[in-house]
């Protein structure tokens, strides 16, 4: 909990705006429910530039621990990085996630953008600068069986409906909105903030992640 008010703190950012986890794609169902998705959905949708927005498992609901955690979904990220994977597999849980910036400053392109950051990070991967394009990661609501409701266009849209159309999913035409919660981990300082440089992947090219440094 400490950790998670932390990210709060050193982005400035309302604790009305949730985070996002990041998570290996085979370990979702470890957070979140996704029983009732198609088999092979999460894997075409993932990693990439979606953050997928499910309702929280047996695991999320216990660990969440985020200043305001009434919703019962949860976002998550899965970055089309290796090393951003890597991190999750070995941390054996799902890391807090966010942009390296400050809260409604524009979105970072270099490490340099945050420098003003840096003291509050124990360490900074430089991936070099990133392409243009700071549309974010398309947001997907899965929490309705059978349906689907974009929450935010980001850069992949159009490949993201077809993927979900393609599986059979129609999509929801309420307009109730879910709101994504945060699940986090860790110490009270980021331990690698930094970019990294994918295609197909704009979101999270910039990125914090907060965990323990022996790696829980």
């Amino acid at each position: 909990m400490e950790a998670v008010h932390r990210i709060y703190e050193i982005k400035g950012r309302k604790y009305t705006s949730p985070l996002a986890i990041s998570a290996d794609v085979h370990d979702i169902q470890r957070f979140a429910t996704t029983d009732h998705l198609p088999h092979g959905l999460l894997d075409s949708l993932l990693p990439g530039p979606v953050t997928v927005v499910l309702k929280r498992g047996l695991f999320g609901l216990i660990a969440l621990r985020c200043p305001d955690n009434s919703s019962g979904s949860i976002g998550v990220r899965v970055p089309d990085c290796n090393f951003i994977r890597l991190i999750a597999r070995g941390s054996k849980s799902a890391l807090a996630l966010t942009s390296a910036n400050l809260s409604g400053k524009p979105s970072s392109v270099d490490v340099k953008d945050f420098e003003n950051l840096w003291e509050h990070c124990a360490y900074i991967y430089n991936g070099g600068v990133l392409p243009s394009g700071r549309a974010g990661s398309t947001v997907v609501d899965l929490t309705k069986l059978g349906q689907y409701k974009i929450l935010r266009p980001g850069s992949a849209k159009e490949e993201t409906i077809a993927i979900l159309e393609r599986y059979g999913l129609a999509e929801d035409s309420s307009k109730n909105i879910s709101i994504i919660s945060v699940m986090g981990q860790g110490a009270v300082k980021p331990r690698i903030c930094g970019t990294h440089n994918m295609d197909m992947d704009h979101d999270d090219r910039l990125w914090c992640k907060w965990f323990n440094g022996d790696g829980s």
